[in-house]
Protein backbone atom coordinates (compact mmCIF):
# COMPACT_ATOMS: atom_id res chain seq x y z
CA UNK A 1 0.00 0.00 0.00
CA UNK A 2 3.01 2.40 1.08
CA UNK A 3 4.80 2.09 -1.93
CA UNK A 4 1.14 2.39 -4.03
CA UNK A 5 0.68 5.82 -2.95
CA UNK A 6 4.44 6.45 -3.46
CA UNK A 7 4.08 5.64 -6.79
CA UNK A 8 0.51 7.92 -7.27
CA UNK A 9 1.98 10.76 -5.28
CA UNK A 10 4.78 10.64 -8.09
CA UNK A 11 2.62 11.16 -11.03
CA UNK A 12 0.58 13.45 -9.34
CA UNK A 13 3.58 15.33 -9.08
CA UNK A 14 4.69 14.93 -12.30
CA UNK A 15 2.55 17.63 -14.39
CA UNK A 16 3.70 20.40 -10.94
CA UNK A 17 7.24 19.95 -12.48
CA UNK A 18 6.46 20.04 -16.11
CA UNK A 19 4.98 23.56 -15.58
CA UNK A 20 7.86 24.84 -13.36
CA UNK A 21 10.00 23.63 -16.15
CA UNK A 22 7.75 25.03 -19.18
CA UNK A 23 7.60 28.31 -16.88
CA UNK A 24 11.42 28.25 -16.81
CA UNK A 25 12.19 27.85 -19.84
CA UNK A 26 9.23 31.01 -20.96
CA UNK A 27 11.13 32.89 -18.85
CA UNK A 28 14.48 32.30 -20.04
CA UNK A 29 13.24 33.05 -23.75
CA UNK A 30 11.78 36.37 -22.69
CA UNK A 31 14.95 37.85 -21.11
CA UNK A 32 16.29 36.60 -25.10
CA UNK A 33 18.20 33.45 -23.62
CA UNK A 34 19.10 29.96 -25.17
CA UNK A 35 17.38 27.55 -22.35
CA UNK A 36 19.37 24.13 -21.30
CA UNK A 37 17.76 21.03 -21.41
CA UNK A 38 16.51 21.63 -17.94
CA UNK A 39 15.27 25.22 -19.05
CA UNK A 40 18.31 27.05 -17.29
CA UNK A 41 19.67 29.90 -18.82
CA UNK A 42 22.77 29.25 -21.25
CA UNK A 43 24.88 31.91 -19.68
CA UNK A 44 28.16 30.51 -21.42
CA UNK A 45 26.46 31.08 -24.70
CA UNK A 46 24.87 34.36 -23.69
CA UNK A 47 28.54 35.67 -22.62
CA UNK A 48 30.41 34.19 -25.00
CA UNK A 49 33.26 36.64 -27.50
CA UNK A 50 31.77 37.77 -30.16
CA UNK A 51 32.18 40.15 -33.10
CA UNK A 52 30.23 43.18 -32.97
CA UNK A 53 30.51 45.91 -35.90
CA UNK A 54 33.75 44.68 -37.06
CA UNK A 55 34.34 44.91 -33.19
CA UNK A 56 35.82 41.88 -31.37
CA UNK A 57 33.90 41.54 -27.93
CA UNK A 58 35.65 39.78 -24.90
CA UNK A 59 33.48 37.15 -22.86
CA UNK A 60 31.92 37.86 -19.63
CA UNK A 61 33.30 35.71 -16.65
CA UNK A 62 29.43 35.73 -15.40
CA UNK A 63 30.63 32.56 -13.14
CA UNK A 64 32.64 35.60 -10.87
CA UNK A 65 29.84 37.35 -10.46
CA UNK A 66 27.04 37.18 -8.45
CA UNK A 67 24.27 35.42 -10.11
CA UNK A 68 21.59 38.17 -9.48
CA UNK A 69 23.42 40.70 -12.14
CA UNK A 70 23.01 38.01 -15.07
CA UNK A 71 20.36 38.84 -17.13
CA UNK A 72 16.99 37.05 -16.00
CA UNK A 73 12.78 37.69 -16.26
CA UNK A 74 11.73 38.44 -13.33
CA UNK A 75 8.51 39.51 -11.33
CA UNK A 76 7.79 42.91 -10.94
CA UNK A 77 4.82 44.39 -10.08
CA UNK A 78 4.58 48.50 -11.38
CA UNK A 79 2.25 50.72 -12.35
CA UNK A 80 5.16 51.75 -15.28
CA UNK A 81 3.79 51.04 -18.79
CA UNK A 82 5.73 47.96 -20.87
CA UNK A 83 8.80 49.57 -22.31
CA UNK A 84 9.83 51.65 -19.51
CA UNK A 85 13.30 51.29 -18.14
CA UNK A 86 13.23 51.44 -14.57
CA UNK A 87 17.18 52.07 -12.99
CA UNK A 88 17.85 50.87 -9.61
CA UNK A 89 20.81 52.14 -8.73
CA UNK A 90 21.07 51.13 -4.30
CA UNK A 91 20.86 47.97 -5.84
CA UNK A 92 22.22 47.91 -9.48
CA UNK A 93 19.74 46.79 -11.37
CA UNK A 94 18.21 48.36 -14.50
CA UNK A 95 14.27 46.72 -15.54
CA UNK A 96 12.96 46.91 -18.73
CA UNK A 97 9.24 46.17 -18.24
CA UNK A 98 7.19 43.38 -19.59
CA UNK A 99 3.35 42.43 -20.02
CA UNK A 100 2.24 40.99 -16.94
CA UNK A 101 4.04 41.97 -14.05
CA UNK A 102 7.24 41.13 -15.22
CA UNK A 103 10.54 42.53 -16.50
CA UNK A 104 13.88 41.91 -17.56
CA UNK A 105 16.32 42.74 -15.60
CA UNK A 106 20.48 43.61 -16.19
CA UNK A 107 23.04 43.96 -13.82
CA UNK A 108 24.78 47.15 -14.26
CA UNK A 109 26.98 49.75 -13.04
CA UNK A 110 26.50 53.08 -11.51
CA UNK A 111 27.87 56.65 -10.74
CA UNK A 112 30.30 56.80 -7.67
CA UNK A 113 29.37 58.87 -4.75
CA UNK A 114 29.30 63.04 -5.40
CA UNK A 115 27.81 61.75 -9.52
CA UNK A 116 24.85 59.91 -9.19
CA UNK A 117 21.90 61.21 -10.69
CA UNK A 118 17.71 60.21 -10.28
CA UNK A 119 15.11 61.41 -12.44
CA UNK A 120 12.49 61.12 -15.14
CA UNK A 121 13.98 61.17 -18.85
CA UNK A 122 13.39 59.62 -22.41
CA UNK A 123 15.43 57.96 -24.90
CA UNK A 124 16.23 60.77 -27.41
CA UNK A 125 19.26 58.73 -28.84
CA UNK A 126 20.26 55.74 -29.81
CA UNK A 127 23.66 55.00 -31.49
CA UNK A 128 25.59 51.63 -32.10
CA UNK A 129 29.82 52.34 -31.54
CA UNK A 130 28.89 55.86 -30.61
CA UNK A 131 32.13 58.43 -30.78
CA UNK A 132 32.57 59.65 -27.06
CA UNK A 133 32.93 63.43 -25.77
CA UNK A 134 34.19 63.71 -22.47
CA UNK A 135 31.88 66.44 -20.61
CA UNK A 136 33.96 70.00 -19.68
CA UNK A 137 33.91 68.87 -15.93
CA UNK A 138 35.17 65.58 -16.42
CA UNK A 139 38.30 67.00 -18.52
CA UNK A 140 39.15 69.51 -15.83
CA UNK A 141 39.16 66.57 -13.53
CA UNK A 142 41.75 65.04 -15.49
CA UNK A 143 43.77 66.81 -17.85
CA UNK A 144 45.02 63.45 -20.23
CA UNK A 145 41.19 63.44 -21.47
CA UNK A 146 41.47 66.82 -23.40
CA UNK A 147 43.06 64.59 -26.39
CA UNK A 148 39.35 63.49 -26.47
CA UNK A 149 37.55 67.09 -26.65
CA UNK A 150 36.68 66.44 -30.05
CA UNK A 151 35.29 63.09 -29.27
CA UNK A 152 36.87 59.53 -29.33
CA UNK A 153 36.13 56.95 -32.24
CA UNK A 154 33.94 54.16 -31.56
CA UNK A 155 35.79 51.04 -30.62
CA UNK A 156 36.47 48.64 -27.50
CA UNK A 157 38.82 51.30 -25.99
CA UNK A 158 35.71 53.71 -25.97
CA UNK A 159 34.06 54.11 -22.68
CA UNK A 160 30.63 54.55 -24.41
CA UNK A 161 31.55 50.90 -25.80
CA UNK A 162 28.95 49.09 -28.01
CA UNK A 163 26.01 50.70 -27.73
CA UNK A 164 24.96 54.18 -26.10
CA UNK A 165 21.07 55.36 -25.27
CA UNK A 166 20.93 59.24 -24.57
CA UNK A 167 18.56 60.39 -22.02
CA UNK A 168 17.03 63.51 -22.43
CA UNK A 169 14.49 65.53 -20.41
CA UNK A 170 12.45 68.02 -22.70
CA UNK A 171 14.76 69.46 -24.83
CA UNK A 172 17.95 69.59 -22.58
CA UNK A 173 20.37 66.69 -23.11
CA UNK A 174 21.26 65.15 -19.57
CA UNK A 175 24.74 64.00 -20.32
CA UNK A 176 23.96 60.87 -18.79
CA UNK A 177 23.88 57.76 -20.97
CA UNK A 178 22.99 53.77 -20.58
CA UNK A 179 26.01 52.28 -22.48
CA UNK A 180 27.99 49.66 -22.06
CA UNK A 181 31.69 49.47 -20.26
CA UNK A 182 35.09 48.18 -21.04
CA UNK A 183 35.67 47.05 -17.61
CA UNK A 184 33.44 44.04 -17.16
CA UNK A 185 34.53 44.25 -13.57
CA UNK A 186 32.27 47.54 -12.53
CA UNK A 187 28.98 45.83 -13.01
CA UNK A 188 27.76 46.03 -9.24
CA UNK A 189 29.65 48.40 -8.43
CA UNK A 190 29.37 52.47 -7.90
CA UNK A 191 32.19 53.33 -10.27
CA UNK A 192 30.92 55.47 -13.57
CA UNK A 193 31.04 59.35 -13.40
CA UNK A 194 26.91 58.75 -13.42
CA UNK A 195 26.41 57.02 -16.45
CA UNK A 196 24.35 53.29 -16.34
CA UNK A 197 27.16 50.88 -17.26
CA UNK A 198 26.01 47.81 -18.74
CA UNK A 199 28.02 44.45 -20.33
CA UNK A 200 28.52 44.47 -23.67
CA UNK A 201 26.42 41.26 -24.34
CA UNK A 202 23.27 43.14 -22.20
CA UNK A 203 23.09 46.13 -23.68
CA UNK A 204 22.95 44.98 -27.21
CA UNK A 205 20.32 43.29 -26.19
CA UNK A 206 18.55 46.21 -24.46
CA UNK A 207 19.17 48.31 -27.62
CA UNK A 208 17.35 45.68 -29.53
CA UNK A 209 14.25 45.85 -27.33
CA UNK A 210 13.83 49.88 -26.91
CA UNK A 211 12.49 52.36 -29.20
CA UNK A 212 13.35 56.36 -28.90
CA UNK A 213 11.07 58.01 -27.14
CA UNK A 214 10.84 55.34 -24.42
CA UNK A 215 10.48 56.69 -20.31
CA UNK A 216 13.62 56.07 -18.68
CA UNK A 217 12.82 56.08 -14.91
CA UNK A 218 15.97 56.14 -12.19
CA UNK A 219 15.17 56.11 -8.87
CA UNK A 220 16.53 58.21 -5.92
Amino acid sequence: MALDLSRRSLIAGIPLLLAACQSQKTSTLQAGLNPLSDGTPDYALAYAPTVDGGFSLPGIAYQSFDPQYLRQTVYYPTSYPEGTIVVDPNNKFLYLIQPGGYAIRYGIGVGRAGFAWNGEAVIRYKREWPKWFPPDEMIERDPSLERYRDGQEGGPDNPIGARGLYLWQGNKDTLYRIHSTNQPSSIGTNASSGCIRMWHQDIIDLYERVNVGANVVVLA
